[in-house]
């Protein structure tokens, strides 16, 4: 199993949330604040895989065997997604959770209960494995879509190797940023439309976030985003000019001892 931290290097995860919108497709962004990781930069929400994201049971649609294939490792490449959907419900308030019935559908009185929960998983009072418990739901990883690597350059400090996954949006949920972690409550765009916000200089993004804006402009509606990664038709031939910015095969090869 992979160190979570190896010299100045953390795993981490990131998802981009989607939803269908008149405009089109549209993905979930948040600002970071002016300090810490990424100062100031457009993202999408995600952070570092934890100790405590070892935990197969939450996952039970998914074995480590099967994630740790799609992704190329040799074990706990189920963690990501565990991280994943832990992020997500961190940093935006959305459960991607499934209880004993399929997806789940929140009524209001489970919206205050879901949000009351992620209250004390910010401040540390419960483990996400006890919010999972509290809401009866194990996470949806059928619902979770790997699709991309990339590791941060050398040049930066403080550097993550981070695993980009896809998601739908919740019908029944609504996205809300936690602005202790971001300077503001998050957008709902268009990817042609953040693009042309980097291109204008209004936003700040690294070429992870770029290139997969760019991807995603591609798709019309979430369905036809979700059917062409899932069958991995979005993933493009790795260069070396694409990995000096950070991109990484899709997959590695672990019968050539972890190389591509």
């Amino acid at each position: 199993m992979q160190p979570l931290q190896r010299e100045n290097i953390r795993l981490a995860a990131t998802v981009m949330l989607v939803r269908d919108n008149p405009s089109g497709l549209q993905v979930y962004m948040v600002k970071r604040p002016g300090r810490g990781d990424f100062p100031d930069l457009h993202v999408f929400p995600g952070g570092k895989v934890d100790e405590d994201d070892w935990q197969p049971d939450l996952c039970p649609m998914l074995s480590d065997q099967d994630a740790s294939a799609r992704l190329g490792v040799n074990a706990g490449g189920l963690r990501y997604w565990v991280a994943v959907a832990r992020e997500c419900f961190e940093e935006c308030g959305v459960l991607l959770a499934n209880d004993a019935a399929g997806p789940i559908q929140l009524d209001s009185g489970q919206h205050d209960s879901v949000a009351a929960s992620r209250q004390s998983l910010l401040k540390g009072d419960i483990t996400w494995a006890a919010v999972l418990q509290q809401q009866h739901v194990t996470i949806a990883s059928d619902r979770l879509v790997y699709f991309s690597h990339w590791i941060t350059p050398p040049s930066v400090p403080r550097r993550f190797d981070t695993r980009f996954f896809l998601a739908a949006m919740p019908v029944d949920q609504n996205a809300f940023a936690d602005t202790d972690e971001t300077a503001d409550d998050g957008h709902w765009v268009n990817p042609s439309q953040a693009l042309a916000n980097a291109r204008q200089g209004a936003w700040q993004m690294i070429e992870p976030t770029k290139r997969s804006l760019e991807t995603l402009s591609q798709y019309s509606n979430v369905e036809l985003a979700l059917q062409e990664v899932g069958a991995e038709r979005h993933v493009k031939p790795w260069t070396e000019a694409a990995g000096q910015q950070g991109m990484q095969p899709f997959r590695a090869d672990w019968s050539n001892g972890g190389s591509v």
